[in-house]
């Protein structure tokens, strides 16, 4: 029988060898035949909380930020599910995507064709699905979409960071874009962590895509560097009141984030952390195309 990995590394095998991805790919595995990633055990502790910079199928191009996720993963012990929060998914009432093997989800255009070929067929995540829901009060019960697939916020960096596709994974919908709400969200999955799960806020720590020098896409704009400099000061002193009222505080707004929902999933990660307030680690740091790749980890 078919397994949902079987079908990923199929459609992995179809990648030009020459393409960047596909050499990610080969190191990848020769890391693994090196060490094998251990599966993540009640011994080990609670996983950290995540908030990863994404980016788009051209980060399937850039070898050093591929690099740098690859080895973020790896640092830590594999996860037995993940859940994600992803930018690209703004949908309330609360909604998880289908527990069951599906399609992903090509939500972006005007890239290669070989992008929308890609596979990330991870195994049914049922359980994780009961774990989400049963953290959520009676009064906000989780809708299952039956059909939704992963969308590109989450099977792009997951693909890069855990690209067997052997890790049940569910991605849960951003219902709002108030922080103390996010938090509260975050607080009520923390307990996940302690059972294997890998608690994800992916975003973009800067996105305003409209405001880049597109003819000079190496050139860091100030609003982007002003806007990084920023959050990772703010991260360091713990300051949550300062974050949640970035609208007003932070330089380079709203430049740095014309809409929002690339900033906020930085809360849900923040309530899952078991100290909010303690400075979270830098795992990625710098910038690609101008915008902020920082992300972190949260104790």
């Amino acid at each position: 029988m078919t397994t949902p990995s079987t079908t990923t590394a199929a459609a992995d095998a179809r990648i030009p060898a020459q393409h960047p991805f596909s050499a990610h790919l080969r190191r990848a595995a020769t890391a693994e035949e090196a060490a094998t990633h251990q599966l993540w055990t009640p011994q080990d502790g609670p996983l950290p909380a995540l908030y990863l910079s994404h980016g788009a199928p051209m980060l399937f191009e850039m070898t050093d930020w591929m690099t740098e996720l690859h080895t973020w993963a790896r640092s830590l012990p594999k996860p037995r599910a993940i859940l994600i929060v992803s930018a690209h998914w703004e949908s309330a009432p609360l909604s998880i995507s289908t527990s069951q093997p599906t399609e992903i989800v090509y939500d972006f255009r005007g890239f290669d064709p070989m992008y929308f070929q890609m596979r990330y067929d991870t195994p049914a995540a049922t359980e994780l699905a009961r774990q989400v829901a049963a953290l959520m009060p009676h009064s906000e019960p989780v809708h299952e979409h039956s059909s939704r697939g992963l969308d590109h916020g989450a099977w792009v960096p997951l693909k890069i960071m855990y690209p067997d596709a052997d890790i049940p994974v569910l991605q849960l919908s951003m219902p709002t874009h108030d922080p103390e709400r996010l938090f509260d969200l975050g607080r009520r999955l923390r307990a996940l962590r302690q059972s294997g799960v890998l608690v994800i806020g992916s975003g973009y720590m800067t996105h305003g895509l409209p405001f880049l020098d597109w003819a000079n896409p190496e050139k860091v704009p100030g609003w982007s560097s002003d806007f990084d400099a920023w959050a990772a000061e703010a991260l360091d002193r713990g300051d949550i009141d300062e974050l949640a009222d970035f609208h007003n505080r932070a330089p380079g707004m709203p430049y740095a984030h014309p809409t929002v929902e690339h900033f906020t999933p930085l809360f849900v990660t923040l309530g899952a952390a078991t100290d909010p307030t303690a400075p979270p680690a830098t795992t990625v740091d710098g910038y690609a195309i101008g915008l902020s790749k920082r992300s972190f980890q949260a104790a």
